[in-house]
């Protein structure tokens, strides 16, 4: 190995399995490790010294308890020095580091609906962490930031490399999981930390101090979660008025799929499903699809279509779209089972979808991990309509589990889900036009297949069943970023 040791401080608002709200949580919990666990033979001779840093949510508290803090920060502002406790464990060797200080411990949530609210809670975080590389010397090769809610800290370390040694050698990746969260405008609480905010006149007027753009201006990378959002964002339907400043710096713009955790998600050995099934043994996986019909008092038929809708509730996620296209395509044979919460009116059309056809609807409006997996297990296809998409997990899931997707062809599901040669080496379908239209004559397309050729469908499941969506794959991508990035700090 000869020395070559890559560091990488990775900071985030969360991180399974300490604290989980979404997506984010997911990779910030299981890219790290997996970074960390990488061999020399793998990684051309590299050791990555990763750590983790994310705040200590009362949510964190209240379930580990990490002993005594192992330092103290003092965060230097106009108004009044911030101390700030740091708490250490480690994942799988891998150490997580904790930031407190009363900001983090007198937030009542992770996250609140107004960012204003949490603007000042995570620009503590952010400048905290920086600090806390200095106080246990660890010279980060690479900081890689994932949101609004650590982007003061890219910002920060663009201004510091000019005048602090520490940190000259540090170049910065920033992870766009979400782009329309923006966060909010942090100007003076920037200057309250001796921070000025130039008028930066690459970025338009109304995004000139807010977290997220600011970000994007000091990033020495923009990283998205997957080929296609990376691009996407520079158009201006997916670009939140940002695309043409995003254009502009479209050679320090790249994507990489977010990885799946196989060992967690495996049809062989999870024990919530009935049966388990392996790609090998696909016939085994029938039993599923009954238990899940009688569990919600559907007739038992292994030969109508089970769809399954597993999503947060909310307007990104096209449920909508869904709900109208099964509406259109009510003389198909099938059966939905679906899996939710989130916007109120959006519960209310999934209970409505119910009422209206109770022999072969059926809504769980609620958060139910459990359930998910027996429906991964059970359903023939899972609809997917986002109006857009960063990256995605749920599709991920749904071809391990042989369940196949039909999703909108945006972000990470166009380039997840492979639809364009013979049906017999596709993974799932994908409709360019996200209506309801669109969605029931894709529905139409898949059930004919369903249908009438059972060996193309079990081939497609058998595709999806066979791809590799590793977090190791995803691992290694970033791992030749960072040394792409770095190159001017790492030996």
């Amino acid at each position: 190995m000869s020395g070559k040791v890559l560091r990488v401080l990775y900071i985030a608002s969360e991180a399974g399995p300490f604290v989980k709200i979404g997506g984010l949580g997911d990779v910030a919990g299981t890219l790290p490790p997996m970074l960390s666990r990488l061999q020399p033979a793998d990684t051309g001779g590299w050791k990555i010294d990763i750590r983790l840093v994310i705040p200590y949510h009362p949510a964190i508290a209240q379930k580990f308890d990490f002993g005594k803090p192992i330092l103290t920060l003092n965060l230097h502002r106009k108004s009044g020095d911030l101390a700030m406790d740091v708490y250490q464990t480690d994942v799988d060797g891998m150490p997580v580091y904790f930031i407190d200080g009363d900001l983090i411990t007198r937030a009542e949530n992770i996250y609140n609906f107004q960012p204003e609210l949490d603007m000042p809670k995570f620009a503590a975080f952010s400048f905290a962490a920086l600090e806390l590389a200095k106080q246990l010397d660890f010279q980060p090769h690479i900081l890689n930031a994932n949101d609004w809610h650590t982007a003061l800290a890219v910002y920060a370390l663009k201004k510091k490399r000019r005048w602090d040694p520490f940190f000259r050698g540090t170049r910065s990746v920033f992870t766009v999981h979400n782009l329309p969260y923006m966060g909010s405008e942090c100007k003076p609480i920037l200057q309250d930390y001796g921070c000025f905010v130039w008028p930066h006149l690459q970025l338009p007027k109304w995004g000139r101090s807010f977290a997220m753009p600011l970000g994007l201006l000091s990033a020495d990378h923009i990283n998205a979660v997957s080929p296609t959002y990376a691009q996407e964002i520079q158009t201006p339907a997916f670009g939140c008025s940002l695309e043409h400043f995003l254009a502009r710096r479209s050679n320090r713009i790249s994507g990489i799929i977010n990885g799946l955790d196989y060992q967690d998600w495996n049809p062989a050995i999870d024990p919530q499903l009935s049966q388990n099934f392996d790609v090998d043994h696909l016939g085994q996986r029938a039993a599923n699809k009954l238990a899940l019909q009688a569990e919600f008092g559907l007739a038992q038929d292994a030969n109508v279509p089970l769809i399954i809708l597993i999503s947060r509730m909310d307007h990104q996620k096209g449920m909508d779209i869904a709900f109208s296209a099964l509406r259109l395509a009510v003389d198909e044979p099938w059966q939905a089972v679906i899996l939710g919460t989130g916007a109120e009116v959006i519960e209310e059309q999934a209970r409505q979808l119910e009422a209206d056809f109770p022999e072969r609807v059926k809504a769980a409006i609620r958060f139910d991990g459990k359930l998910a997996r027996r429906m991964y297990a059970a359903g023939d296809v899972i609809l997917l309509p986002s109006h857009y998409e960063p990256c995605g997990l749920t599709q991920l899931i749904g071809m391990r589990y042989g369940c196949i997707p039909i999703a909108h062809a945006v972000g990470g599901f166009a380039d997840t889900i492979q639809d364009d040669r013979d049906p017999a080496d596709w993974t799932g379908f994908l409709f360019r036009e996200n209506t309801p239209d669109m969605l029931a004559e894709m529905l139409h397309v898949a059930f004919s297949i369903y249908t009438q050729q059972p060996e193309t469908w079990q081939a497609i499941q058998r595709n999806g069943m066979r791809q590799d969506w590793s977090w190791k794959r995803s691992a290694l991508k970033y791992l030749q970023l960072y040394l792409d990035v770095g190159k001017a700090g790492v030996p």
